[in-house]
């Protein structure tokens, strides 16, 4: 190989890998919800945690199941106050968290633009009507809480029916 070919072969060959880094670089910016695997931190005796768990699913996120000896503990480690607290706790590997059944349609809207110092959103307790608490037409309305990490919080969506969450 001469000379001008070696060269002409780096060149093509440093190409192809730019090319190649330009292509993994989209793809892994248009990420979709399908691409998104929650952690969740739950009891494994919970029921209601798993008809959420089935609610995300039908709505195209994956799921890694944990059941933790001291799930307040992990609560406390991740931020998660009080007064925000439910049953279960998911977890992006972004570290954004999702405490109790908050509806997949609205962990879509945080995700889409995730607010400046935002720690995650939560439906403290456990409403009657939200995504895994369905007891036939009974509905509770309720709030979508947006949790900071600096402890402070405010609504981020209030939700009056079951319509309104799906």
């Amino acid at each position: 190989m001469t000379t001008r070919h070696l060269a002409q072969s780096r060149s093509l060959s440093a190409v192809i890998v730019f090319i190649a880094a330009i292509t993994c670089t989209v793809s892994l910016s248009a990420q979709s919800i399908d691409d998104i695997t929650l952690n969740v931190y739950k009891d494994i005796n919970c029921g209601c945690c798993v008809g959420w768990i089935d609610h995300m699913q039908d709505k195209g996120f994956a799921s890694k199941i944990n059941h933790p000896r001291d799930l307040n503990g992990v609560k406390h480690a991740l931020g998660v106050l009080p007064e925000w607290q439910s049953c279960h706790t998911a977890v992006t590997k972004e570290g954004y968290v999702f405490e109790g059944h908050v509806p997949a349609k609205f962990i879509e809207q945080f995700l889409a633009a995730p607010p400046e110092g935002a720690l995650g959103l939560a439906v403290p307790g456990m409403p009657l009507g939200s995504p895994g608490m369905e007891m036939g037409n009974r509905f509770t309305p309720y709030d979508i809480v947006l949790m900071n990490k600096d402890g402070s919080s405010r609504v981020f969506a209030h939700v009056e029916s079951a319509a309104a969450q799906k």
